[in-house]
């Protein structure tokens, strides 16, 4: 595929076109990204509670792949949304296996 890859990145030139002109002109992706790859759990788990908690999106997840069967976590913080959503993410999951 034709991807547009780079990094690492810092979030804001990442995904402010104003900030990418300062802090990395030479950017691909210069305020475009649309996925994150975090150094370890730890930091990944801050930054989608960050998300979830301040955007007002849906957020689901973590989605784990590469499984012989379709497995998925909740966090102890999820509400009933989160729950129904990662619960229709798994059955498709397993139809599709």
């Amino acid at each position: 595929p034709d991807l547009a890859i780079e990094g690492p990145t810092q979030y804001d030139a990442a995904i402010s076109k104003e900030v990418a002109i300062i802090k990395a002109p030479n950017s691909k992706i210069a305020g475009e990204a649309t996925v994150f790859i975090m150094p370890n759990l730890d930091v990944g788990n801050i930054a989608y509670k960050v998300v979830q908690h301040n955007t007002g999106i849906v957020c689901v997840g973590p989605m784990l792949q590469g499984l012989r069967k379709p497995v998925n976590d909740l966090s102890r913080g999820c509400s009933v949304d989160d729950i129904i959503f990662t619960i229709a993410i798994t059955a498709i999951q397993a139809l599709r296996s």
